[in-house]
């Protein structure tokens, strides 16, 4: 049986903390807007990778989570009532007289007056290191994120690599864990000066081992680990105990459909009118992490004013005959009947 053909105001490719601020903005403005990601729930890298680590430049909030963030943004568009479908990809993107349609690899088909993409990088998945039968390890005693930290109190943890992801983490889970192994190749870093000096010293105080060299075997049975065989930078090998394993080693980042939809493209990425946050066609925007501009910075705070800015040219799509009067949040009468307020 073939599923009705669903019709709104918006179409929001990806539910990461931008995709979620866009239904705000879209509701301010009375856009109805449905939200597709394909992952199972909402937050996109924040929640998938980075659940517990401390966020701080989101303005009024002086340290926040990533999934408290998310929460906090999934509280906010509660009023305007998006629906949210997960574990879905779009797999095609049609332009009809007057809008769009949008179908999913779950069959489901929606048609609105405009899409805005906020969709990342597009689909991401961590680097997996090339160990042999690292994939008996994973999701047991190997993880590229972490969703709880106290699922790692009292463990002998690894974490290996040198950007940001890495140290973070290290100074993280440093007094959760029960021992933590900073394991690089070399002693030069890719992460923040800060985030290395905090690290140094706590290599200093004992509180933590760094160690040069590369992992080559893991070890252990039934997917759980027990220890890591090392290269040194001298050739010389030793074995590192370790009950978790954590690589970070960056995300692959692939665009997927969004690149066979004729959008004008730059390096995997999509350029942008930063009037309006329109892509080369019409009616479709690009708003976070997968557009680009001059100056473009790839900052969660950014992606909310290009988010505010789409919203008033989408308003001209939604509602041709209607002109928009720009109200703060304060007067919104939208956002005032929502919320119940007289």
């Amino acid at each position: 049986m073939t599923e009705p053909v669903i019709k709104t105001d918006a179409i929001i490719i990806g539910a990461g903390p931008v995709g979620l601020f866009a239904v705000f903005e879209l509701g301010l403005v009375d856009i109805k807007a449905h939200v597709i990601d394909i992952l199972d729930r909402a937050g996109g890298q924040c929640t998938e990778l980075y659940p517990e680590k401390p966020i701080y430049d989101i303005p009024g909030l002086a340290v926040v989570t990533g999934q408290e963030l998310t929460d906090k943004l999934m509280d906010q568009i509660k009023p305007f009532g998006a629906e949210f479908h997960f574990n879905q990809r779009v797999e095609t993107l049609e332009r009809l007289d007057g809008g769009f349609r949008v179908t999913t690899d779950a069959d489901t088909v929606i048609e609105a007056k405009v899409v805005v993409i906020a969709a990342g990088g597009g689909s991401f998945t961590p680097k997996r290191p090339p160990l042999p039968r690292i994939e008996e390890y994973e999701g047991k005693s190997v993880f590229y994120s972490v969703r709880k930290m106290e699922s790692l109190r009292g463990r002998d943890v690894l974490i290996v690599g040198g950007g940001d992801s890495a140290l973070d983490w290290t100074l993280n889970l440093q007094p959760v864990a029960k021992s933590i192994t900073l394991l690089h190749r070399r002693a030069e870093f890719r992460a923040a000066p800060a985030s290395v000096q905090k690290m140094m010293a706590l290599v200093d105080s004992g509180d933590i081992s760094f160690k040069l060299g590369q992992v080559t075997e893991l070890h252990g049975e039934n997917g759980q680990l027990n220890a890591v065989t090392v290269k040194g930078p001298d050739g010389a090998t030793f074995e590192q105990p370790a009950e978790i394993m954590m690589p970070f080693f960056g995300l692959t980042m692939k665009l997927g459909p969004v690149a066979d939809w004729g959008l004008e493209l730059h390096e995997n990425l999509v350029p942008v009118d930063t009037e309006k946050f329109e892509t080369s066609e019409k009616g479709i925007f690009a708003i976070g992490d997968i557009n680009t501009y001059p100056g473009k910075l790839k900052l969660i705070l950014s992606g909310f004013h290009e988010a505010a800015l789409m919203a008033q040219q989408a308003h001209k799509y939604v509602y041709p005959d209607k002109k928009l009067i720009f109200q703060y949040t304060t007067s919104s009468s939208s956002l005032q009947k929502k919320l119940g307020v007289k």
